[in-house]
């Protein structure tokens, strides 16, 4: 198990029964980079992923 993967499950046991919207999301991640820059290439890696999954590989 990944370090990340604590956090993770926190996030479902937390908040796993809500339902929430691509914009707060995209909102909550924005105000997460605004408050910690360090971590910018990583949620814009995390962004792009998310953003991608159902893109055909080619």
């Amino acid at each position: 198990m990944y370090f990340t993967d604590r956090g993770i499950e926190e996030l479902a046991a937390r908040r796993g029964e809500e339902e929430v919207s691509l914009d707060w999301l995209a909102d909550q991640l924005r105000a997460f980079v605004d408050v910690h820059p360090e971590f910018e290439v990583a949620v814009e890696r995390l962004a792009t992923w998310l953003a991608r999954l159902d893109d055909d590989e080619d």
